[in-house]
Parts: structure tokens; C-alpha cells; sequence
């Protein structure tokens, strides 16, 4: 019978290419872990994930390597195995690196074993880099335990729909009795219950406990939730918190699982909410964003809307309210009660607001334009220019004090081009680029009753839409109502990867709306987001929160017949 097995889950935060922090955050987790077996980390702990074409840098290697040499030196100062992720070189045909997870113990690597499922949909390209590995179980005996490894893609076929191997089934059949994976999953709305249901209906399949690690962290458009996972027949027995770097251990035995001195597992903390999740994923995406490319501010436009209110809230809660900063740019056109609305949520937020007026800099533009082209300017391009002008303003100020741009944006205007290029897109990060319009606003409402008080003024919250671009103008000037526009983006950009029930109401709401109208409306949607292509091709990166996200995910060439 083999002796009880205590198992460290190590869930970093890991900064690309950063050899030295990395190490040096796998040193700590080993210290942290104290008396222990296994210490797990996560998918290319030493590197990363994922480290795109930065794999093909000549020295990228060599400067691994010397990584690996010191947490070599690291183990033979405790008596615990490692499970490191890492980039390993691969001789002979195909592509010249493997994916690739090292055991390491006392100074030695113990078992080296190359991912055989490489991911090339949505967001992942690693059929781009790495050659997968022949097809192996691999199994170590730790402590009389047949332990089995896989890495993150490996786990994910046990339905055999995707690939013509099943890494899960080459394992049972190789007689593992647990069975450890090391994963960079990204999160995404749904996602932590996707995890749970596929790996439990694994480990119930072929009776053994999964203990999936995965990485916590944002990397640039990327958020990583941590929540990593022990899983048996019976479900998941426990969890790792989520978005915050961790190291705990559990201990195996041949009657159960339990915490180290025979205290049971702790119970499962409940899912968190839609607007809870969104809130801690783009909080934690901004915070890793600037400290890992070197800001320590952010400055908005804040426009007396809701988009700028909830950037601004969200901006102020990451970094703190004395790092960032908010600029009010009225022209001719915006309301008092906008220039008045943005006072009173930077006063609410402790947030510093700048007046910079437009209204002479937008007579300049317009006299000058009429003078060397001959002709007046027409009434988009003058509410175009009235947004690029604010845009030369905050770049202006991020360019004087090295503060980072903020674009405010939402996932709808950004789908249908209700934006300017050069204007309100300006920046160098979006944090809400990946929310509907409807979502900000129930995130909005969520963040005041969250915080107890009511932080984003109820008049931003109330008001109707308006860029604020021409007289008593409003988004339903252009578009159809938010409500209606929303479920048929969503049923166009993000299709199957949406949620069931998303799927199933987005999908049945279009479906009467293309009864209705002869799909007319949809239709016109269509021609709106592929003609808009060109702009998100050039816009800031953002945040990912939902299945499919513009960015890395979406790619979709510009040069295409219209639908």
C-alpha cells in the first residue's frame, strides 16, 4: 500500500520572458510548500505562457536553460519533486521546439514528457512553435504512487472528438493511479465550469483523481484565473482561490483525500456572479498589464457616459485612485450635465479631473479644413474630428507624463464601428472592449451595490446613450436599441463559443427577430461588423472576459467580399 502523498499545487503569476522573476517565484512557491512531496507549477513555468514568436530569438533557449540550472539548485535543498513547465528542443522533422513538462528531484531531471495535443483554435497557436510529442504515458512511482502527467491540451480529448489520440486513456491503460496536469488556461466567462465538467467526467470515467494546476495572472489581452482544481469520480473535492497567487497542499491516501494532519478538505467557495467575475478578471488584467510593461497610471476621457464612469471605477479600484486621472473635454455639443456628471464621480472615485474644452482647437480644425480643401466639412467628419481631437489631447498627456491611455470603448460600438479611429480608440489597453453594452451597464450597477454606495452617479446610469457629437444626438440615432443589438453580436461574433443557455436565448431572440423583419436588421448588423474590420485591426488591446474576444482569437482578413 503506498504511503500517503502530499501534493503542492503552485499557482504563480508569471511574466513572459522573464527568466529571473519566474525562478525566483518557483523558489518562493518551494519554500512556501515546506514539507511536502510534490511541488506542482504550471504549463512553461519557466518562460511564461505563451511566449509567441519570442521562441525563435536565437538566445531564448541558452537563457532557459540557465533558468532550469537554478531551480535544479533549488531542489537539491529539499526533498519535495518538481513539476516545471518548460520549452524543450526537438531533433529530426517538424518544427525545431517541443512543449514540455521536466520531474525534477534532488538536482535531477527524473521524466521529460512533450504535450502531444497542441492547440491551434481561437486564441492558441502552438502548432505555429512546437512539434507535438510521440505517443507516451508517462508515469512515475512517487512514494509507491503510479503518478501520471499530462499537459493542458492532453486532458481536453478524453471525448476523442478533436484528435486521433486520447493521453487520458494511454494513462489509465499505463496504470496510473493519480494523474497530475499542468495547464495555462486562460479564463473566459463559463470557463471554470467547462474545466470541472470535462476532467470530472474524466476522472469518473477512469476512476482516478485529477489534480489540474494552472497559472494566475494577466498577460497582455490574457487573464488566467488560478482556480486550480483537484477532481475525483465523486467531483471536485476542492480548489485553489481564485485570481491570487497560492501554494497549498493536500495529501493523498488509499482512504480519501484530506489537508495535511488529517483535517478534511475545506468546502468549495460558490461561483462567482456574471458582474463578479468580469470585475475581478479585468481588475487583475490591468494591474498585471502595467506592472509587467512598467506604468504606474492611466489616464481616461471622461465623457459623463457610462463607458468612461465604469473605466474610470474599475481603473481607480486596480490601481489605486491616486494613479489615475481623468480628463473632461466639452465642446459645443456636450451637456452641462456631462461636464457636471464627471465631477461628481471623480469626487465620488478620489479621482483627480482635468477640464481641457475643445471648443477652439474644433474651430481651428473646421477653418482649416475649409480653407485648403474648399469645401465645409461634413457633419461626420466633423463629429470625427471632435473625437480625434480629444484623442491628440489624452496622448498629448500620456506623451508629457507618462501615464498610460485608456480607451473606453464596448464591446458593441467596437463590433458595429460606432468609434473613431484616432479618437475615443486611442490607447493602450481596453478594459471593457469585450463587455455588450448591456453588460456595462448591469456591471455598473453591480460595482455601486457591490461597493455599498453609490460611487457611479445615478444620472450616468440613467441617461440615454449619446456620443454627444452633433445636437441632441443618440446611439438609437444609428443603431437599433442595445437589447436588440447585443443578442445578435453576440450570435455573430461569438457563436458556439457562448454559453448554452447564451447560446440557446441569443439564438431564439434572432431567430423571431428574422421573422419579424425578414432579417433585414440582421443583415444590416452584418455589414456593419465586417465593414468595421479595419478599425479593430488597429484599436488597443483588451481584455478578455467572454469566449471569443476581438484580438488574437478573432481573426478575420480585411479584404473580403461584404455579406
Amino acid at each position: 500500500m503506498p504511503d500517503p502523498l502530499k501534493v503542492s499545487l503552485a499557482q504563480v503569476d508569471y511574466t513572459i520572458n522573464d527568466f529571473d522573476g519566474n525562478v525566483a517565484r518557483i523558489e518562493a512557491a518551494v519554500a512556501a510548500a515546506g514539507d511536502t512531496d510534490l511541488v506542482v507549477f504550471s504549463e512553461l513555468s519557466l518562460c511564461g505562457y505563451y511566449p509567441q514568436d519570442l521562441l525563435l530569438e536565437p538566445d531564448f533557449i541558452d537563457r532557459q536553460q540557465a533558468a532550469l540550472e537554478r531551480v535544479l539548485a533549488v531542489s537539491r535543498h529539499c526533498d519535495a519533486h518538481l513539476v516545471v513547465g518548460l520549452v524543450t528542443r526537438h531533433e529530426g522533422v517538424g518544427k525545431p521546439l517541443r512543449n514540455s513538462l521536466a520531474l525534477i528531484r534532488r538536482g535531477e531531471v527524473l521524466l521529460t514528457y512533450h504535450k502531444q495535443l497542441l492547440p491551434t483554435y481561437n486564441i492558441f497557436d502552438e502548432r505555429r512553435h512546437f512539434e507535438p510529442g510521440g505517443r507516451h504515458a508517462a508515469v512515475a512511482h512517487i512514494r509507491g504512487w503510479p503518478v501520471g502527467f499530462l499537459i493542458c491540451e492532453d486532458g481536453w480529448n478524453d471525448d476523442e472528438l478533436d484528435y486521433a489520440v486520447n493521453p487520458l486513456e494511454d494513462l489509465a491503460q499505463a496504470g496510473a493511479q493519480l494523474v497530475i496536469s499542468i495547464n495555462a488556461s486562460p479564463s473566459n466567462i463559463g470557463k471554470r465550469a467547462q474545466r470541472h465538467r470535462i476532467f470530472g467526467l474524466a476522472s469518473a470515467r477512469y476512476g482516478f483523481p485529477i489534480v489540474y494546476v494552472n497559472q494566475v495572472g494577466g498577460n497582455d489581452q490574457l487573464v488566467f484565473d488560478g482556480a486550480s482544481f483537484i477532481v475525483t469520480p465523486a467531483g471536485v473535492v476542492f480548489e485553489s482561490p481564485r485570481f491570487v497567487e497560492s501554494c497549498e497542499t493536500v495529501e493523498f491516501t488509499m482512504q480519501g483525500i484530506r489537508l495535511p494532519g488529517g483535517r478534511p478538505l475545506p468546502e468549495l467557495a460558490p461561483a462567482l456572479s456574471d458582474n463578479e467575475f468580469y470585475y475581478r478578471q479585468i481588475v487583475l488584467g490591468l494591474q498585471d498589464y502595467c506592472r509587467k510593461i512598467g506604468f504606474r497610471s492611466v489616464v481616461i476621457g471622461s465623457s459623463g457616459g457610462i463607458d468612461s464612469a465604469l473605466t474610470l471605477a474599475l481603473a481607480a479600484d486596480a490601481l489605486g485612485a491616486s494613479n489615475v486621472t481623468a480628463v473632461t473635454m466639452p465642446s459645443r455639443f456636450s451637456s452641462a450635465g456631462s461636464v457636471d456628471d464627471s465631477v461628481t464621480l471623480c469626487e465620488r472615485l478620489g479621482i483627480k479631473l482635468f477640464e481641457h474644452p475643445i471648443g477652439t482647437l474644433f474651430d481651428t480644425y473646421l477653418s482649416g479644413f475649409g480653407q485648403a480643401f474648399g469645401v465645409p466639412a461634413s457633419g461626420l467628419t466633423s463629429e470625427n474630428l471632435q473625437a480625434r481631437i480629444r484623442g491628440a489631447v489624452l496622448m498629448a498627456y500620456s506623451n508629457h507624463f507618462g501615464y498610460l491611455v485608456l480607451s473606453t470603448g464596448n464591446k458593441s460600438e467596437i463590433s458595429v464601428g460606432y468609434a473613431t479611429l484616432y479618437g475615443d480608440m486611442c490607447g493602450g489597453l481596453n478594459l471593457i472592449g469585450d463587455l455588450y453594452k448591456t453588460e456595462v451597464f448591469g456591471l455598473a450597477r453591480w460595482y455601486n451595490e457591490h461597493a455599498g454606495t453609490e460611487l457611479i452617479p445615478r444620472a450616468i446610469l440613467d441617461k440615454p446613450p449619446s456620443a454627444e457629437l452633433a445636437p441632441d444626438q443618440k446611439d438609437t440615432d444609428s443603431l437599433p436599441p442595445y437589447e436588440v443589438l447585443d443578442e445578435i453580436l453576440k450570435l455573430r461574433i461569438e457563436g458556439q463559443y457562448l454559453r448554452a443557455e447564451e447560446y440557446a436565448a441569443a439564438s431564439f431572440f434572432v431567430s423571431e427577430l428574422d421573422r419579424r423583419d425578414g432579417g433585414a436588421l440582421h443583415r444590416r448588423v452584418r455589414g456593419l461588423i465586417a465593414r468595421s474590420e479595419f478599425k479593430r485591426k488597429q484599436a488597443a488591446p483588451i481584455i478578455r472576459v467572454r469566449g471569443r474576444a476581438f484580438g488574437t482569437g478573432r481573426q478575420v482578413p480585411l479584404a473580403a467580399i461584404q455579406p
